[in-house]
């Protein structure tokens, strides 16, 4: 019986006992047989260790529970790392995706503004076109683009210490019938 028991570590002999009967029923019956004796049972009622072993026991079982503490406390650290990691990674794609969002919205929306901005000047340029061509269209265009000469004239003034002067300045109406030969020729 000690021969079996001693071949399993002490805190595994409470666990293992069908498999130590087993093995001293074979061992036993093995003895008795030149005796005409056949051993069918054999039962480990309790075992009583020393107190030394039992101590020895007590402290390997306290340690086996405290080293499961510190790796199921470890693991858990660990999933509660990958947890953080896994939701910055989750929020970093977000963030990606919705200012790729805001800059396809941003972009479309310049798009289209551009679009309706040249929808507005082609339309206003084919009106002005339309209106030139109407009785008295040439004297009022004549109007304005002499109106624009004074007024772009009248900045360069007030934002310049150098200008240069057309050499028919006294001549305001020579410039825009040039001015307007140019217009005409693009007709």
């Amino acid at each position: 019986m000690r021969s079996e028991i001693g071949k399993f570590e002490l805190d595994r002999t409470f666990e293992e006992r069908e498999q130590i009967n087993a093995h001293i029923i074979d061992a036993v019956d093995r003895a008795s047989e030149a005796w005409g004796l056949k051993i069918t049972r054999y039962e480990i009622s309790s075992i009583n260790p020393p107190q030394s072993v039992k101590d020895a026991l007590e402290k390997q079982m306290r340690a086996e529970r405290e080293r499961r503490a510190v790796v199921a406390h470890s693991e858990g650290e660990r999933e509660a790392k990958i947890n953080i990691a896994e939701g910055n990674k989750q929020q970093a794609i977000m963030l990606s995706e919705a200012k790729k969002l805001e800059q396809i919205n941003e972009a479309e929306g310049k798009a289209q503004k551009i679009a309706l901005l040249a929808t507005a000047t082609a339309e206003g340029i084919r009106k002005v076109a339309e209106t030139i061509q109407l009785p008295g269209g040439h004297e009022a265009m004549n109007l304005r683009v002499a109106e624009q000469y004074v007024e772009q004239f009248g900045n360069l003034a007030k934002e310049n210490n150098t200008m240069l002067l057309p050499a028919n300045l006294g001549d305001i109406g020579g410039t825009v019938a040039a001015l307007t030969k140019v217009v005409s020729a693009h007709k």
